[in-house]
């Protein structure tokens, strides 16, 4: 009430609260609701958790991951905005008991000492997880639905927003709570590879700092991590199973590999560094693949209307829909206001209410017919 310069009384009415049930309260008779509680909270600009514990809100240490210059004081309070949302949500989520268990991660193999190999065998075993989840085959699944499955599985939320330029995404875990943002973007292969790329910094245990990724180049980064996190790409979006299950000969014809590009949703710089490492094209091949374009790979297939639509939704904003969900359903339920949807979101507290309690229209375009007197109505078009 001090920090928010209002009496008692004002402060009742601030949280529509009667002056006596608040007197109860701060007294001890009487119990704070959820609802009380997320009420003080937006009007003392605080958080629940504060209230009850005096902890303040859990949020993440930013560090660059770049190939190139590290990202400004400017881009870090963007991304420090764009994390406290999500953030902000799985709190009060949490403090109302809604909080779900998150499922146990794979590991890196303590007994692989080459980030290489750990890169590799994570990927196995996410590969593995995703399967037994029912996510069988990567190839051909759109990223929209690779998305779900990574939600599904792992318990990471994914958002898809605008982010700082040049910053392709972004990963941060703690205990609860796992987020990956990727930047919304024309290049739906490079979105594909980061998203993957920040679930294996998830899966290692590398994003306890919410660690931001600019100008992804697989296969030349100098950092360990950063090597091991791009060979966990690699291999997750292009199983070692599902490229021998497509390319059975040493002899790999150009329209061979442009149909792969499409099939497995990278981009053909990235399919040249597998098949080469695979043993499956020779340095030459892979030169010229590289010279393509993943929109070139899309035109020479005849699936250049399958490239606007990836293009499409690449571009989109995405937020992860269980903490929408949730938190409506505690709305619902007279546990918290809409505040939180509204945060979550970054849609106007009243534009949601109007959408969830829309005010009944007056009965346009309805015109008394012969049977009007009796009180029937016709509904002309």
């Amino acid at each position: 009430m001090s920090g928010a310069s209002a009496s008692q009384a004002a402060f009742a009415e601030g949280i529509g609260l009667a002056p006596d049930k608040l007197s109860k309260s701060l007294s001890g008779v009487r119990r704070f609701t959820s609802l009380d509680l997320a009420r003080i909270a937006d009007f003392g600009s605080t958080t629940v958790d504060w209230l009850l514990t005096g902890r303040e809100p859990l949020r993440p240490t930013i560090a660059a991951r770049t190939s190139a210059s590290a990202i400004d004081d400017q881009d870090r309070g963007m991304l420090k905005d764009l994390v406290e949302r999500f953030v902000t949500a799985h709190e009060v989520l949490d403090l109302l008991g809604l909080a779900t268990e998150l499922p146990e991660l794979p590991s890196v193999r303590p007994d692989l000492k080459r980030y290489v190999d750990q890169g590799v065998a994570l990927a196995d075993d996410a590969l593995a997880r995703l399967a037994a989840a029912g996510t069988p085959a990567i190839d051909g699944l759109d990223t929209a639905d690779l998305v779900q499955s990574l939600e599904r599985t792992f318990g990471v939320d994914v958002a898809k927003i605008g982010m700082p330029d040049g910053i392709d995404g972004a990963a941060w875990q703690a205990d609860g709570f796992r987020l990956i943002m990727i930047a919304r973007t024309k290049v739906p292969t490079r979105q594909r590879f980061t998203l993957a790329h920040e679930l294996g910094h998830i899966l290692a245990r590398d994003a306890q700092d919410l660690l931001t990724e600019t100008q992804l180049s697989p296969g030349r980064q100098k950092d360990l991590t950063e090597v091991r996190a791009n060979v966990f790409a690699a291999n997750l979006l292009m199983p070692r199973d599902e490229i021998n299950a497509v390319v059975r000969e040493k002899d790999v014809t150009d329209e061979q590999l442009t149909s792969l590009v499409v099939r497995f949703q990278v981009s053909p710089s990235a399919l040249a560094a597998r098949l080469t490492q695979l043993g499956v094209i020779s340095p030459e091949t892979a030169a010229r693949l590289r010279g393509l374009t993943t929109q070139d790979c899309h035109w020479l297939t005849g699936q250049s209307d399958l490239y606007e639509s990836r293009t499409t939704w690449s571009l989109a904003n995405r937020l992860p829909f269980r903490p929408a969900q949730l938190l409506y359903e505690a709305y619902l339920a007279g546990d918290t206001t809409l505040r939180p949807l509204a945060a979550y979101t970054g849609v106007d507290v009243e534009r949601i209410r109007e959408a969830l309690e829309p005010e009944p229209d007056p009965q346009e375009g309805v015109s008394g017919g012969t049977d009007a007197d009796e009180g029937d109505l016709v509904y002309q078009p």
